[in-house]
């Protein structure tokens, strides 16, 4: 695996849509994007890689883990990572209020997704999130500059 990239999680439980999803994504610099039809493989995935993962794309509704469970699983393993969920159904969900609001689901794409509409959520949150690790990577040196 190449560890000089983020990495990025598409999760649906159509392989259609991963796989035409990781060949959209696929042109996008300093990414690395790996593909799972079943969301407890992706969360057991993501625990064995989890300071590797930049962003995690999952839909709504899959069978055995929701997409808001895995999300909330992700999140309680590292605060840090990103989160889209996507889904084709309209949601009325107090549950799904509260992630938005807590900062569980980071970012919302409605299916059918634009493609333009899907690279550019990709990019703004990479570069949401490697803008908090260069300001965490900051200010941890500033706290070991201070201590010397």
């Amino acid at each position: 695996m190449v560890t000089s990239k983020w990495l990025v999680a598409i999760v649906d439980d159509e392989l259609d849509i991963v796989n035409l999803f990781r060949d959209y994504l696929d042109g996008i610099k300093g990414i690395f994007v790996f593909t799972f039809t079943d969301p407890l493989i992706a969360f057991d995935h993501f625990v064995g890689n989890e300071y590797k993962y930049s962003l995690v794309i999952s839909d709504l509704r899959m069978p055995g883990l929701s997409g808001l469970e895995l999300i909330k699983k992700i999140k309680n393993e590292n605060p840090s990572v990103r989160t889209l969920l996507m889904t084709a159904f309209e949601i009325d969900d107090p549950v799904f209020e509260e992630y938005r609001k807590k900062d569980i689901i980071n970012d919302f794409i409605q299916k059918p997704v634009r493609f333009n509409d899907l690279r550019s959520m990709v990019k703004k949150n990479l570069s949401i999130y490697k803008n908090f690790k260069n300001m965490s990577k900051s200010r941890n040196h500033q706290e070991k500059k201070s201590k010397d």
